[in-house]
């Protein structure tokens, strides 16, 4: 059996990566811009891609297990590794080796790309947890009361008066 299935198989999720990368630039702008309501709608669009890429996925792993079978190979060591090793044309053998690396290359630039976008959440929710903590001081910090008069139901009191 030839490879060229698995190959086309490759190139779908490297095409599919590509996607998502392209789709973590565009979120990065979001963030950056801090449009939240772009960024929900951007994410379930970003979670149907996700989707459609677990099926590739699901159908690359059939496609692989389907030729360890047709070669005689145990199904234990179901890599690339090992259909390289077992490959008797060497023009297929470059083409899976090839996919294989365009699809790594694609899958390490998705992550750093992703820890950006993580890193650009996190400051974010920072800020937004700073300016919580600035809206709401606390009384300990003011110097016009006596501390052993302070009432202890007051001592959380925000700017605001949840109970009007």
């Amino acid at each position: 059996m030839s490879v060229i299935s698995i190959i086309d198989k490759l190139e779908q999720l490297v095409e599919i990566h590509q996607q998502l990368i392209q789709f973590s630039l565009e979120k990065t702008t979001i963030v950056k811009n801090g449009e939240v309501d772009k960024l929900q709608s951007h994410l379930v669009k970003e979670r149907k891609l996700v989707q459609q890429l677990e099926k590739a996925e699901a159908a690359r792993e059939k496609e692989v297990e389907k030729w360890f079978i047709d070669n005689g190979l145990s199904l234990d060591d179901t890599t690339i590794t090992t259909m390289l090793q077992h490959l008797q044309d060497e023009g297929e053998q470059q083409a899976l080796e090839a996919s294989a690396v365009r699809l790594a290359e694609a899958l390490i630039n998705l992550k750093q790309q992703e820890q950006l976008n993580v890193a650009l959440i996190q400051q974010s929710m920072q800020f937004v947890q700073l300016s919580i903590d600035l809206l709401s001081p606390s009384l300990a910090n003011i110097n016009y009361s006596n501390k052993t008069d302070m009432d202890k139901s007051s001592a959380n009191r925000s700017l605001f008066d949840s109970k009007a």
